[in-house]
């Protein structure tokens, strides 16, 4: 996280019969709007494609990451530059970024009846139909990793993600999402006021690593798993995810449809297991949870 991702603000706190002036840190939410510009040399077009409520910092990122995931873009090689837009307003924010595709390379955007505004709760608000964001992942027919994984690596994975999330740890109002290795090993972290920006931002510097497909790898959510969440990882390419929250009923049957191991409610060495339960390797003479 950056600098400008935390703001402290005074507050009057009341604990019983105490009261006293302090100070409290705060996540910052600020709108990022995302301009795509594409066409031939001399017939560029530029467009608005989204307004996501996100946490400045790794912007580029989250932008990246949102355009693949979405289905916008089929690759990182689509895009020629990604940079801020510096336009005048009251207090000079740098919320817009412009993404210059490739000349030749045409944005897929066929989906008319969706709405891109997106909140930092929900990633799915003002979509059209659950058809409209079912995107078809390049990923769909791999069949990911193919050895168990020991549920105790699971049990460890809170623990780091914890440890590392430093503006939760802060403001204790934000949301993150970890990539691990098959160890446990914590490869890469994003938080965002949104959990979908926070897992666009992991994927989106996962693209610049070329590391996709992240098929042998763990995601760690911080708190549920939602549908997009879960649509978000299989265009990534991801075959097991774990989260510390609920999955929704939508998000298991995402994941049944993609192969994926989803986990949840993954806290105090528990965890359940909605789908593709055969990767993890159960403790001895225990057969559920």
């Amino acid at each position: 996280m950056t600098l400008n991702s935390i703001k402290r603000v005074n507050i009057t706190k009341i604990n019983g019969a105490t009261v006293a002036d302090t100070s409290d840190a705060l996540a910052i939410e600020e709108p990022l709007e995302i301009r795509l510009e594409y066409g031939p040399v001399d017939e560029r077009q530029v467009k608005n494609v989204s307004v996501t409520m996100r946490t400045p910092g790794n912007d580029a990122e989250l932008t990246t990451g949102f355009l693949f995931t979405e289905g916008i873009i089929p690759s990182v090689d689509a895009i020629a530059h990604v940079e801020h837009c510096f336009i005048a307003c009251a207090e000079n924010k740098e919320n817009v970024m412009v993404v210059k595709l490739k000349e030749g390379v045409m944005p897929s955007l066929n989906h008319s009846e969706r709405n891109f505004y997106t909140t930092s709760s929900c990633g799915v608000c003002g979509k059209g139909s659950i058809n409209a964001i079912r995107t078809v992942s390049i990923y769909k027919n791999k069949t990911g990793v193919q050895h168990t994984i020991d549920a105790e690596v699971f049990y460890r994975l809170p623990d780091v993600l914890r440890y590392y999330q430093d503006a939760f740890a802060c403001t204790g109002g934000i949301h993150a999402s970890g990539l691990f290795n098959l160890e446990g090993e914590l490869l890469l972290l994003r938080e965002d006021v949104g959990r979908h920006n926070a897992l666009d931002k992991l994927i989106g510097a996962a693209i610049n690593h070329s590391w996709l497909p992240l098929d042998n790898h763990i995601l760690l959510l911080s708190g549920r798993a939602s549908f997009e969440l879960v649509q978000k990882a299989a265009m990534a390419g991801i075959s097991m995810i774990a989260a510390v929250g609920a999955p929704s009923s939508l998000a298991v049957e995402l994941a049944a449809e993609f192969n994926i191991t989803l986990a949840g409610f993954l806290r105090n060495q528990r965890f359940n297991i909605y789908t593709a339960a055969h990767r993890i390797l159960l403790p001895a003479n225990e057969n559920t949870y």
